[in-house]
């Protein structure tokens, strides 16, 4: 029996690397070999946990992880068409008709070898161009969440943006915002590294929101306006949430004209009660964005034409053998914006 090795939850806080059967494909699945797998957000919330409540009576499972892999074709079944062995693809985690990829369902990205169940270009799978890094490519499922966020916002070019939160997802929306041609984007965060990285995938100007006031900072870069009872408020149109600390609402609401629009795509921390008051005062209209209804496989090409601009995202990138030291750095606050998972060539 041909085995792989795969990266599942293990007690809470760990992973456990454990040696499973190497997958064999039916006759409309495809095998592919994993390159290279980015760690999200979603991973290290399964792993605080020590799983998910998926069992009996909501006890505690453990999941394979990784919904962002990046591989080559290594064996396809005799009814796909469209895919042969040798072609590097990405994937779409929901594809999956057994469920989510590395998100609940049976199978995990940070794997040597992945199934795709159903396998078929344009839905389950894009092929990407031989030139492209795999570590590169693994960037194509966080980015379709940063575009829906974007595509969310409605921004125009005349619009003035600002995100908060410098890790993977804002930095993404930076940069759709600017291929968009939005005129200003201002990025917001408390880490001077990643308002560093800000500025080097595009913003406009960045906010240090633990030493600086935003709201005079950001009447400072968009002007001034007002609320709807008349109170100076900054020019900003787009507020992007994608850092789900409870202070970005309050810095929102002190800081929303009348007519501003706040687009919510991190994942929300609790937090104490929203002043709906505040959102009234300024017609504050609350857009949530949620996963990538139609943009999985939109951003394959310009992630493609812009690789370099895309790669500035990846602050680690680390061997398989080394996984327990990449997501630990994954689940230390501060300690890197995006890590990456490389797999032997």
């Amino acid at each position: 029996m041909a085995t792989m090795k795969t990266v599942r939850t293990g007690a809470q806080n760990q992973i456990e690397i454990v040696e499973a059967e190497r997958p064999a494909p039916g006759p409309k699945d495809a095998l592919v070999r994993v390159r290279a797998c980015g760690i999200c957000g979603t991973d290290t919330f399964f792993l605080h946990m020590g799983g998910a409540p998926f069992g009996p009576g909501g006890s505690m499972v453990s999941l394979p992880l990784g919904h962002e892999p990046a591989g080559e074709i290594v064996a396809v079944g005799a009814e796909v068409t469209g895919l042969k062995a040798g072609d590097r693809v990405v994937v779409n985690p929901q594809g999956a008709p057994s469920g989510i990829i590395g998100c609940g369902g049976p199978l995990g990205g940070m794997s040597e070898y992945l199934l795709i169940e159903n396998a078929e270009v344009g839905t389950s799978v894009a092929v990407f161009p031989d030139h492209v890094p795999f570590d590169v490519a693994a960037l194509n499922e966080p980015m379709a969440v940063a575009l829906h966020c974007v595509n969310r916002s409605e921004a125009k070019p005349s619009d003035k943006v600002v995100v908060f939160g410098a890790g993977p997802i804002g930095l993404g929306a930076t940069i759709w915002l600017k291929l968009r041609g939005v005129e200003h984007v201002v990025v917001a965060d408390v880490l001077p590294e990643r308002l560093e990285t800000a500025l080097a995938v595009g913003a406009d100007a960045v906010v240090n929101s633990a030493t600086e006031n935003v709201t005079e900072r950001l009447t400072e870069l968009h002007g001034g306006a007002a609320n709807a009872l008349g109170q100076p408020r900054a020019g900003t149109d787009i507020y992007i949430d994608a850092a789900g600390a409870p202070a970005v609402f309050d810095a929102v609401i002190g800081a929303a004209k009348w007519g501003a629009r706040m687009v919510m795509v991190a994942v929300q921390k609790k937090s104490d009660a929203i002043d709906l008051g505040g959102m009234l005062r300024s017609e504050l209209t609350l857009i949530a964005s949620q996963g990538y209804p139609s943009e999985i496989f939109e951003v394959t090409p310009q992630l493609v034409e812009h690789q370099q601009r895309f790669a500035r995202l990846i602050s680690h990138r680390v061997p398989f053998a080394e996984a327990e030291r990449a997501f630990a750095l994954a689940m230390t606050p501060g300690a890197a914006e995006k890590v990456v998972v490389t797999f032997d060539e």
